[in-house]
C-alpha cells in the first residue's frame, strides 16, 4: 500500500493494545491508541482513521456503541471488532451495524494486518466509486455508495 493506513487501536487493556500497537509499527503501519470509547470517539471527531480495531468489552461507552457512533457519523471508516468477550449474538449486531470483520482474542497477528489491509482496501474502492458517481452528477448514488455498509 502506498499512502500509510490510518489506523486507531481501541481497547482498556492498556499492555495488550500498546503492545499491538508496537507490532503494528514494526509491519509500518503506525497507529493511534485510545484506551476508553469516550477517548476513541473524541479522537475520531478530530482527524478520522481509515481502520479502527476496536474491543467490546471497556468501561464507559462499550466496543458497540462505538461502532454504532461511529459508522452514524463517519461511515467510511472501516471498523474491525476484536474482542475476548463476544458472543455469536455480539458478533451477529456488530456484523449488522457495518463492522468489517469480527476477530476473537487471541487473533494471529498476520491474520489482523490482512484484516486491517482488507478493510482499508474496500473503503479506498467505496471512496473511488462514490467519486465517479459524484463526478458523473450522481450524487445519490454517490451517497448511497459511502452509506452502503450501515445497511449490512
Amino acid at each position: 500500500m502506498s499512502k500509510k493506513i490510518k489506523l486507531l487501536l481501541v481497547d482498556d487493556e492498556e499492555n495488550f493494545i500498546n503492545t499491538l500497537a508496537e507490532r503494528m509499527k514494526m509491519r509500518d503501519m503506525g497507529s493511534d491508541v485510545a484506551h476508553d470509547g469516550e477517548t476513541a470517539l473524541e479522537m475520531v471527531k478530530d482527524e478520522a482513521p481509515d481502520v479502527m480495531v476496536l474491543d467490546l468489552r471497556m468501561p464507559g461507552i462499550d466496543g458497540v456503541e462505538v461502532l454504532r457512533k461511529v459508522k452514524k457519523a463517519n461511515p467510511h471508516i472501516q471498523v474491525i471488532i476484536l474482542t475476548g468477550h463476544g458472543s455469536e449474538q455480539d458478533q451477529e449486531l456488530c456484523m449488522q451495524l457495518g463492522a468489517y470483520e469480527y476477530h476473537k482474542k487471541p487473533v494471529d497477528i498476520d491474520r489482523l494486518v490482512k484484516s486491517i489491509k482488507g478493510a482499508y482496501r474496500q473503503k479506498m474502492e467505496d471512496m473511488m466509486v462514490a467519486a465517479t458517481f459524484a463526478q458523473a452528477g450522481d450524487f445519490e448514488d454517490a451517497d448511497e455508495v459511502i452509506h452502503e455498509h450501515d445497511e449490512k
